[in-house]
């Protein structure tokens, strides 16, 4: 499953696609039955859609599901971020630091789909610090669908850059105690993204499209 999940993170098996059980089974060299497994943890987790009688198909998000979805997450890890500066202890935001340590390291070497793996890490643990099951389960299912975009949005030009300057601020605010300075940061950190992803859609649409070709008359 881990396979398949990465495949669809990083765009190789792009959004709409229908994945058949016996072709996924013959490349990854394994029978139906984990295969039929692991799609059905993907339906559960939203990146795939099982639909009756026509197959399984990776779930294909719209440009305004974007648009809906990162304000929503914006204002949630926003509040993630008010409430560890407030109440996280000094041990607790060390962790926080060790996990910026790993976005560092990775931003320096500019690879990015580890960046986006330990971000994910960071984000995640942020969220666990406050306690709340409820927000806990309303952010993973959020993330889950905006995983689909978020490692999309680190291959616009200078966006690991920005990224990795945005944690900084963060984790500033959060040494300092600063709850209003690091709910304002987290929520520029994810509006941010959702801009880079609107100008990569902006930049795809502007490229020209390949002309067809004409078949030439009959004699």
């Amino acid at each position: 499953m881990q396979h398949l999940r990465q495949q669809i993170y990083e765009g190789a098996l792009a959004p709409g696609r229908r994945l058949d059980e016996n072709e996924v089974a013959a490349a990854l060299g394994v029978s139906r039955t984990p295969v039929r497994e692991a799609l059905r943890q993907l339906a559960a987790q939203g990146l795939v859609e099982i639909r009756a009688r026509r197959g399984c198909f990776v779930t294909e998000l719209t440009l305004q599901d974007q648009k809906d979805i990162f304000p929503i997450m914006a204002r949630l890890e926003g509040w993630v971020a008010h409430e560890v500066a407030e109440h996280a202890t000094k041990e607790e935001l060390d962790r926080l630091d060790e996990l910026h340590a790993a976005l560092e390291r990775q931003a320096a070497a500019a690879n990015v789909d580890r960046y986006w793996a330990a971000n994910h890490v960071f984000h995640t643990a942020l969220q666990d610090l406050v306690g709340n099951r409820l927000l806990q389960h309303l952010l993973s299912e959020l993330r889950r669908k905006i995983g689909l975009f978020r490692q999309r949005s680190l291959r616009f030009p200078g966006r690991v850059d920005r990224s990795i300057a945005e944690h900084r601020a963060l984790m500033k605010a959060l040494r300092a105690r600063d709850g209003a300075r690091a709910e304002a940061v987290m929520r520029e950190h994810l509006m941010n993204q959702l801009d880079a992803l609107l100008r990569l859609e902006r930049d795809a649409e502007a490229q020209p499209r390949p002309r067809r070709r004409r078949s030439s008359p009959r004699p």
